[in-house]
């Protein structure tokens, strides 16, 4: 390859790399957030599993087996 090809071709790779990243740029932008319906549904399964999970542990064995660990760790010998 002569010298004036080398360069040529160097050139088009800065262009097409230039190209790639500007195109990556615009994907990232386009997709950077949700839409309030997906927060809407984001909130929604957050209460539900904030509700799940209160329920399981004021249920009677739960409440039973925390009161047992709690009870042995205090009342553990040094």
């Amino acid at each position: 390859m002569d010298k004036a090809v080398r360069v040529r071709v160097r050139a088009w790779a800065w262009v097409l790399a230039g190209r790639a990243c500007v195109g990556r740029a615009r994907m990232v932008r386009r997709d950077a957030g949700m839409v309030t319906s997906e927060y809407a549904m984001g909130l929604i399964a957050a209460v539900g599993f904030a509700a799940l999970l209160y329920e399981v542990l004021t249920s009677g064995q739960v409440r039973a087996a925390l009161q047992d660990i709690v009870g042995r760790a205090l009342n553990g010998q040094f």
